[in-house]
């Protein structure tokens, strides 16, 4: 599996998995930037936040992006997901991760809504 796939991979259980998962694979110090509200957490708030703790039923990623140098590497796409009663979110999504001793952590992740 490349490292492309692998972060494909990461990015979708992200959205599906639900935070206790996603803090695993997250840096400490990790920039969420969110809808207002949240708006932008960086740290343990990013946990506390009810937008992040919520998994998603189902993700469809289209217009994907990504670009690795060394040990750094950003995705960007479009996302459509689904969870419960609420209408399917549509959103440009960018997540920048980093490779620290072989393992790929969020660094920061960012969300615009498509209106």
């Amino acid at each position: 599996m490349t490292d492309e796939d692998k972060l494909w991979a990461l990015e979708e259980r992200f959205w599906t998995e639900g935070a206790d998962n996603a803090r695993k694979m997250t840096t400490k110090g990790a920039v969420f930037v969110l809808p207002y509200p949240p708006g932008i957490l960086q740290g343990d708030t990013v946990w506390r936040e009810s937008l992040v703790a919520q998994r998603w039923r189902s993700v469809v990623f289209s217009e994907r992006y990504y670009k690795q140098e060394k040990n750094v590497t950003v995705l960007a796409y479009r996302v459509s997901a689904e969870r419960g009663d609420t209408p399917i979110y549509e959103a440009l999504c960018t997540s920048t991760y980093l490779r620290d001793e072989g393992k790929w952590l969020r660094v920061l992740h960012q969300q615009s809504p498509i209106a």
